[in-house]
């Protein structure tokens, strides 16, 4: 029997040195696995990854649960120079 659980990142968040990063990109074949390429090219942790298309399917949220710890400020430069990373947001 599989169970599910609901994480809510300001809640389970805030009591550990977690963030979400949120970003909005280009919907097609490929953009996961460059968003995924960088954080292994940096040997950057994820913690866990959400991504869902939104409004016409056009556009895709991507969620990514990272450690604060690490530099995740240099990571937030880097996923904006992606050619299909339309903005991130540091949560």
């Amino acid at each position: 029997m599989q169970t599910t659980e609901t994480l809510q990142p300001s809640a389970t968040c805030e009591k550990s040195n977690k963030k979400v990063l949120e970003l909005t990109v280009n919907n097609h074949p490929g953009v996961m696995s460059h968003v995924c390429g960088l954080f292994s090219r940096r040997a950057f942790n994820m913690d866990g990854i959400l991504c869902m298309p939104v409004n016409d399917g056009k556009v895709s949220k991507i969620w990514i649960r990272v450690d604060s710890n690490g530099q995740p400020e240099q990571i937030v430069k880097q996923l904006q120079k992606l050619e299909d990373v339309q903005d991130v947001n540091y949560l």
